[in-house]
């Protein structure tokens, strides 16, 4: 797995503008993959792609609610256009929102399972036709730890986690004989801007710690490795399954 041994495939990273998403998106253009990440927000998108191209990456963006089935289908219309194949699906984008179960809004269990599952859903349906009869196609699913375990105020969240496993393990089946894997990564506690907040609090940051064995975050850096490896001709046997990278969290 050395080198640019992506070179001639073609990328699709969901939430590719900040965070795991980035930082896969980085590591998949480093081994030779043209790469085309979506998002929301304009100023993410933005950093991101300069990145891409400061690195030499063959890389577009792309404005993406993932909820709205007209936009996936556009984005889906427009990565073929510009790239003219899509061989990898990285479907990072995601949200959520703690509270107890019974607490929740309609309109907050919609946010969640909307971009949580539907999104997974939708990029799928309109992405993976395109990756059929190429010989080779990767769909990674991001999940969490929640598609493991639950806790007070993750429920619903953990819900959605626990959907996009077992759609996962139907897609590993439905597309084998296409030589398309499925593999669902769940990380653990991850340095990124969205858990700054986190990390700055002492007393969270303490709590989140004391739970984790090896008493430290994770970084983006080492989920996208496990993303890039998931991508490699080592990883041709690998489908179905869910990767944890949480330090040792659910391991207890």
């Amino acid at each position: 797995m050395n080198g640019r041994f992506l070179e001639g495939r073609v990328a699709v990273i969901t939430g590719g503008n900040r965070g795991i998403g980035r930082a896969t998106a980085l590591a998949l253009a480093a081994a030779g993959a043209k790469v085309a990440i979506s998002g929301r927000n304009q100023e993410k998108i933005a950093e991101t792609l300069a990145l891409l191209k400061a690195a030499g990456a063959d890389a577009a963006a792309f404005t993406c609610d993932m909820r709205d089935e007209a936009q996936v289908k556009k984005l889906a219309e427009d990565v073929v256009a510009r790239f003219g194949a899509v061989h990898i699906l990285v479907n990072n984008a995601g949200t959520a929102i703690r509270k107890n179960v019974i607490d929740f809004t309609m309109d907050e269990w919609r946010a969640l399972t909307d971009t949580n599952i539907t999104g997974v859903w939708l990029a799928c349906k309109y992405f993976v036709p395109h990756m059929k009869g190429r010989g080779y196609g990767r769909i990674i699913n991001l999940t969490s730890i929640m598609a493991h375990i639950s806790s007070t105020g993750r429920g619903v969240y953990s819900a959605t986690k626990h959907a996009v496993a077992g759609l996962t393990k139907a897609l590993a089946l439905e597309l084998v004989d296409d030589k398309i894997t499925c593999v669902a990564i769940s990380p653990g506690f991850i340095a990124t801007d969205l858990t700054a907040p986190l990390r700055a609090d002492p007393v969270k940051n303490q709590a989140l710690m004391d739970q984790t064995p090896m008493k430290r975050w994770g970084e983006a850096s080492e989920i996208a490795s496990l993303a890039l490896y998931i991508c490699s001709d080592q990883a041709a046997f690998m489908t179905g399954n869910d990767v944890l990278m949480d330090g040792g969290f659910c391991a207890q």
